[in-house]
C-alpha cells in the first residue's frame, strides 16, 4: 500500500503540472453543458401506449383501433388492470397510459358528457407534448366519428374531455432531461479520454521506463493510475451537478449519494477502458484516434439523444456494454423519478461487470518489458 501511495501521489503532482489537462478538466466540460442541454432536443417518432379498456363497447373498439391504425402510436398492451398499466408507466416502457372508463359508451348514449384519462410519463417533455397531441388529434377525429349531432348545442354537450397528468416533468423542460444525460455524458468521455493519453504521454517522454525498472507490480501500476482520475471524475460530477442545478434548476427527486456511488463504478469501467486502449497505442494520437472510436459509439447508442427503446433489437443489444447509456439511465432515473437501488440493479450489475472486465484486461495486456 505505501507503494501505490507513491503511485497515486506522482499521478497527482503530473496531473497539476499539466496546464492543458486542468482547462479540459474543468472549463471545458462546463461550457459544453451549458451550451448542449440549451441546444439540445428529440425529434419524436414513436409513442408507446397502454390502453385501459373499462368499457368494452363498440365506440371504445373504435377507439383503440384508430389509435393502432395511426404510424405514430405503438400499443404495447390492452388491459383491464389500472396497476399493471401504471406498472407500464413506472418502468419508462409506456409513454401514455389512456384509461377509457366504465359506461362510456352509455354516457354518450344518455347525453352526458363521457371522459377519458390520459397518463403521460414526462420524464422527456418533448415526447410528452408531441405523444399527447398526436392523441388529442386522434380522439378529435374520433368525436366527430361517432357522435353526429343535430345542433352546435348537442355537439358541446356531447363532447369527450381529456384530463391528463405529467409524470416526473410536470412543466415539460427538456433541459431537466437533458442536462443530467450531458453531464452523465461529459464526465465519462472525458475520464476515457484523460485515461487513454495517460499511459503513452509518459512512454513519449520516457519515464515510463524508470517505472518498470522498479519491482512494481502490474495491479499496482494500473491501480496507480486509476485513482488520480477517478478523483478527477467524481470533482467533475459534483461541479456539474451544481452548475445544473444553479443554471437549470434540475430536480433532485432521489438519493443524490447513489448516483455518487454509482458513478464510482462507472467510472471505474471507463478508467479500465481508457488504460486498456493506452497499454496498445504508440502514441498520444493513435491513442485519441482509438479512443475517439469508442466514444462516437457509446454517445450515439447510449440513449441520449435517440431513445433507446426505438433502436433495432440488435443495437439494444449493444448498449449493455456501453457505461455511457448506463450512467445516463441512472442519472435521469435518480434525479427525475426519485429511483431507488432495486429500480436500478441492473445498471449496477452491468456496471460492475465491466469495470471487473476492463480493469482485467488493462492489467493483462500491460507490458514491463519491450
Amino acid at each position: 500500500m505505501r507503494t501505490l501511495r507513491y503511485l497515486i501521489q506522482k499521478e497527482f503532482i503530473q496531473i497539476f503540472r499539466n496546464k492543458a489537462i486542468l482547462p479540459m478538466m474543468t472549463v471545458m466540460p462546463i461550457i459544453q453543458l451549458l451550451l448542449l442541454s440549451n441546444a439540445a432536443s428529440n425529434e419524436v417518432k414513436e409513442v408507446n401506449i397502454v390502453v385501459v379498456d373499462k368499457d368494452f363497447s363498440e365506440s371504445s373498439r373504435l377507439l383503440n383501433r384508430k389509435i393502432e391504425a395511426n404510424k405514430r402510436f405503438h400499443v404495447i398492451a390492452a388491459t383491464y388492470n389500472n396497476k399493471e398499466a401504471s406498472n407500464y408507466l413506472q418502468a419508462n416502457q409506456a409513454d401514455i397510459v389512456l384509461e377509457v372508463p366504465h359506461d362510456f359508451e352509455k354516457d354518450y348514449l344518455r347525453g352526458e358528457r363521457p371522459k377519458l384519462q390520459m397518463l403521460i410519463n414526462a420524464i422527456n417533455g418533448q415526447n410528452a407534448t408531441v405523444g399527447s397531441g398526436y392523441l388529442n388529434a386522434i380522439i378529435a377525429s374520433f368525436n366527430g366519428e361517432i357522435m353526429p349531432v343535430k345542433s352546435i348545442k348537442d355537439l358541446q354537450k356531447t363532447q369527450i374531455n381529456i384530463s391528463s397528468r405529467n409524470w416526473y416533468n410536470p412543466e415539460l423542460n427538456y433541459k431537466h432531461f437533458m442536462a443530467p444525460g450531458i453531464l452523465a455524458e461529459l464526465t465519462a468521455l472525458l475520464t476515457i479520454v484523460l485515461s487513454a493519453m495517460n499511459v503513452v504521454r509518459e512512454r513519449e517522454l520516457g519515464t515510463i521506463e524508470q517505472i518498470n525498472v522498479t519491482p512494481i507490480k502490474k495491479w499496482q501500476f494500473i491501480v496507480g493510475k486509476l485513482v488520480p482520475f477517478l478523483c478527477v471524475g467524481m470533482g467533475l460530477l459534483t461541479v456539474g451537478l451544481l452548475v445544473s442545478k444553479v443554471a437549470f434548476n434540475i430536480p433532485i427527486e432521489g438519493n443524490i449519494a447513489l448516483i455518487f456511488g454509482y458513478a464510482i463504478f462507472n467510472l471505474v469501467a471507463v478508467l479500465g477502458l481508457g488504460l486498456l486502449i493506452s497499454n496498445f497505442a504508440e502514441t498520444q494520437q493513435q491513442a485519441i484516434f482509438v479512443a475517439f472510436f469508442f466514444i462516437m459509439i457509446f454517445v450515439l447508442m447510449c440513449g441520449l439523444f435517440t431513445p433507446i427503446e426505438s433502436m433495432p433489437k440488435w443495437a439494444q443489444y449493444l448498449t449493455i456494454p456501453n457505461p455511457l447509456a448506463h450512467i445516463i439511465s441512472v442519472s435521469r432515473k435518480v434525479l427525475m423519478k426519485g429511483s431507488g437501488f432495486w429500480d436500478i440493479r441492473w445498471e449496477f450489475i452491468y456496471t460492475i461487470a465491466l469495470a471487473i472486465v476492463f480493469n482485467t484486461l488493462a492489467i493483462w495486456s500491460y507490458r514491463k518489458q519491450v
